[in-house]
């Protein structure tokens, strides 16, 4: 295919991809928009903490950028099927196949590091935070600041958990071995409790520990993936050897 068939092909999964999110955008504002604020805030109002605006627009706005995020997260499959389109005719037959195995594999454990973080790291991060304040202070919290906080927080979460699938991918190229993965666990622990520091936005140990703890045991578990794949990789060659 030409250029200009390429280039034909780009702007047409732009415009679907946009299309797309901005649609779902306008339907989740006008139907969930409410909703959505109330479930990011909850953590808070079960605290009994006021979230204030200090901006005519703020509330608005904020429950625009919350619909956004969420059609994001919804239009994704739309997205990566428009990408799948256009990158699949230049891919080979078996790099299709791992593709269309990784891509949701990655996208599920996004999601269920998000949803980790929600349900159990987030309440307390946010609890142990809010209680920091002396007698005679009163926290009030502005909606922008407290999405910008949720975001930064949810974000490394859905990161980290793509260590399985990234030694994975490492493993069946060959780049990495059990060996080398087990021999680096102290170096690997404390780049986790460094990143974990520095990722979480709260300056509380306890959320980074929260954060740490899964995210060590997530390469304790792809220690186990590589080991099983050089185990299967080795009893092939044995077989290719006898043959």
């Amino acid at each position: 295919m030409p250029l200009q068939g390429h280039l034909k092909e780009l702007r047409k999964v732009l415009i679907v991809s946009g299309i797309s999110v901005l649609a779902g955008a306008f339907v989740i504002f006008l139907a969930w928009g409410d909703w959505l604020f109330q479930f990011l805030t909850s953590p808070l109002r079960e605290l009994n903490v006021p979230v204030i605006s200090i901006r005519v627009a703020e509330i608005f706005m904020t429950k625009m950028k919350i619909s956004l995020l969420a059609s994001i997260a919804l239009s994704f499959p739309v997205i990566l099927i428009q990408i799948w389109g256009f990158l699949s005719p230049a891919l080979t037959k078996r790099e299709r196949k791992l593709a269309a195995l990784l891509i949701p594999l990655s996208v599920t454990l996004f999601a269920v590091g998000m949803s980790f973080a929600y349900f159990t790291v987030y309440p307390v991060a946010v609890k142990f935070l809010l209680l920091m304040a002396t007698d005679g202070m009163t926290p009030m919290i502005t909606v922008c600041e407290y999405l910008t906080f949720t975001v930064a927080f949810f974000i490394p979460f859905g990161i980290a958990f793509q260590m399985p699938l990234a030694i994975f991918v490492l493993g069946k190229l060959g780049i990495v071995s059990p060996s080398a993965l087990s021999r680096n666990r102290k170096y690997v622990l404390l780049a986790v409790l460094i990143a974990s520091a520095v990722l979480t936005p709260g300056p509380d140990v306890i959320s980074q520990l929260m954060m740490a703890g899964p995210v060590y045991l997530l390469y304790e578990i792809s220690i186990l993936i590589s080991y099983l794949l050089w185990r299967k990789g080795k009893k092939k060659s044995v077989t290719g050897v006898q043959i």
